[in-house]
C-alpha cells in the first residue's frame, strides 16, 4: 500500500495532472442500426459498474483504480485479482518484447510449429501464451480459457505445467467465475522488425452449469467460450510501443493507462476516452481492395477521392497490427478494418479474442464496429477460432459503411 501511495504522489506532481476529467459515467455506445444509445444498453447483457471521481483522475495508479472500482462494485471485486495478473503479465511481456532484439535473447524467429489457423508460430507467440496461461491459472478465478495459440481450450487443472504445454484438454477449474479469451501477441508477424505489438483479452462470466465432478465436460465447458460480445464483462488490450499502454473497459467507458517504468506502475493517462465522431484517416490493407465487396470497395474509394459523405479526402495509416491500428484510431478517430474478400470471405481477424473484445472497447469509446451488415458484438461464435470481417472506428464514418451495405441490399 505504501508503494501504491508513493506511486500516486510522485507520478504527476503538477496540480493539473490530478485534475478530474469531465464526469460522464453512462454507457456511450451507439446502436448500429438505429444509432440510439438505449438500444445498445438493452442489448449488452452485463451491468455497467459505478465509478467515482478517483476513477476519473489522471495520475492515479491502476492498482488504486481497481481498488476503488471493487469498493464501489463489490459484485465484480474478483476482477481485481484477475486484472492484477493481467497487469503483471503485460509488464513482463513488454520487457520480453523490448529485449527481443538483443542477440542474447534468442526469442526472435519461428518456433517451428504451426497453430490451428495454419500460421507459423513465432517463438514469442509461444512464450507469451505460456506466460499468460500461468499467470491467469493461479488467480483461482478462471473457469475456462481460450487462446489464439491453442487448438482448443486447454486443461490447466490436470496439466503438470510442462515447458512445452502439449496437453490439449479443456481448461477447467471447479470454483471459478470467469471465462477468459486472449490473443497473447497480436502483430507478432512484425515483431522481428520492431513494429508495435499487443495483447488482447476478453472476460466473460463463467456458466455455473459447467460441472466437472466425474463428468465429461468438454462440450458444456467449451460452450462457455462461445458467447457473443454483448456478454463481455470486461475487455482490455496492452500495446507495446514507444510506451506500454494498458487500455480497458468494464462496461462504463474506456480508460487508458501508461506504464511509468520508474515506479513500475500503470498510471491513468486518458480517462473516459472518446473517439472523434468523424475523421479523415483510414487503416486497411488496401492491397486487397479489388477483392472486397462492392459496397466496401466503393466507400473506401470515395474516401480516398474526397467524394464520400464528408467531402473530405482521407489519408491512409496502416501498421498491420490490430492493437496498434485500433489504438491510433481511438485517439485520432478514423476507420480500421479487415473486410472479407474473395480469398478470405470471413476476413482474417478472429471473432472471439480479437473482434469482440476490441469492438467492446470501440463501442464504449463512442465508436461503432460492424461486419458491414451486422453488429460484431451481437455475433455468437460457432467455433473458438471463427473469423469475422470487421470495420470499426468513428461513428459517422462507420455509419457510412453500414448505409452502403444497406443500399446495396435494396
Amino acid at each position: 500500500m505504501k508503494f501504491t501511495a508513493l506511486a500516486f504522489l510522485f507520478t504527476a506532481s503538477p496540480a493539473a495532472a490530478f485534475a478530474p476529467a469531465a464526469k460522464t459515467f453512462a454507457r456511450t455506445s451507439s446502436s448500429i442500426y438505429a444509432s440510439v444509445e438505449k438500444e445498445i444498453l438493452t442489448e449488452t447483457k452485463t451491468k455497467a459498474p459505478v465509478f467515482d471521481e478517483v476513477c476519473e483522475t489522471t495520475g492515479v495508479t491502476f492498482t488504486r483504480f481497481m481498488a476503488e472500482v471493487a469498493m464501489l462494485n463489490p459484485e465484480i471485486s474478483e476482477l481485481t485479482t484477475l486484472f492484477g495478473a493481467i497487469d503483471t503479465s503485460c509488464k513482463a511481456i513488454a520487457d520480453i518484447v523490448k529485449r527481443s532484439q538483443l542477440p542474447s535473447s534468442e526469442t526472435l524467429g519461428l518456433e517451428g510449429e504451426v497453430n490451428i489457423q495454419g500460421e507459423d508460430q513465432k517463438k514469442l507467440d509461444v512464450i507469451t501464451n505460456d506466460l499468460l496461461k500461468r499467470a491467469l491459472r493461479f488467480t483461482g478465478k478462471i473457469g475456462v480459457l481460450a487462446s489464439e495459440e491453442e487448438d482448443e481450450p486447454v486443461d490447466l487443472a490436470n496439466n503438470k505445467l510442462s515447458s512445452t504445454w502439449k496437453n490439449k484438454d479443456l481448461i477447467v477449474e471447479e470454483t471459478d467465475k470467469y471465462v477468459i479469451v486472449f490473443d497473447p501477441l497480436d502483430g507478432s508477424s512484425n515483431v522481428d522488425a520492431g513494429i508495435p505489438t499487443g495483447t488482447i483479452i476478453g472476460i466473460y462470466e463463467h456458466d455455473e452449469n459447467c460441472i466437472v465432478d466425474g463428468v465429461d465436460v468438454d462440450d458444456s465447458c467449451l460452450a462457455n467460450t462461445l458467447q457473443p460480445g454483448t456478454k463481455l464483462v470486461a475487455a482490455c488490450y496492452c500495446l507495446y510501443s514507444s510506451s506500454t499502454f494498458f487500455v480497458l473497459t468494464l462496461g462504463n467507458g474506456v480508460y487508458m493507462f501508461t506504464l511509468d517504468e520508474n515506479i513500475g506502475e500503470f498510471v491513468l493517462s486518458h480517462p473516459n476516452v472518446k473517439i472523434p465522431e468523424s475523421s479523415k484517416i483510414i487503416s486497411f490493407n488496401e492491397a486487397n481492395i479489388e477483392r472486397w465487396d462492392e459496397p466496401m470497395r466503393k466507400t473506401v474509394n470515395n474516401w480516398r477521392e474526397g467524394t464520400g459523405r464528408s467531402g473530405e479526402r482521407y489519408s491512409s495509416r496502416y501498421i498491420g497490427s490490430m492493437v496498434g491500428d485500433v489504438h491510433r484510431t481511438l485517439l485520432y478517430g478514423g476507420v480500421f478494418g479487415y473486410p472479407g474478400d474473395t480469398k478470405n470471405v470471413n476476413g482474417k481477424l478472429r471473432l472471439l479474442y480479437e473482434g469482440a473484445p476490441m469492438s467492446f472497447i470501440m463501442e464504449q469509446a463512442g465508436g461503432l464496429s460492424t461486419t458491414g451488415t451486422k453488429r460484431v458484438m451481437e455475433i455468437t461464435p460457432e467455433v473458438v477460432h471463427q473469423r469475422v470481417p470487421i470495420v470499426m472506428g468513428s461513428k459517422n464514418d462507420i455509419q457510412e459503411v453500414i448505409d452502403a451495405y444497406a443500399d446495396a441490399a435494396k
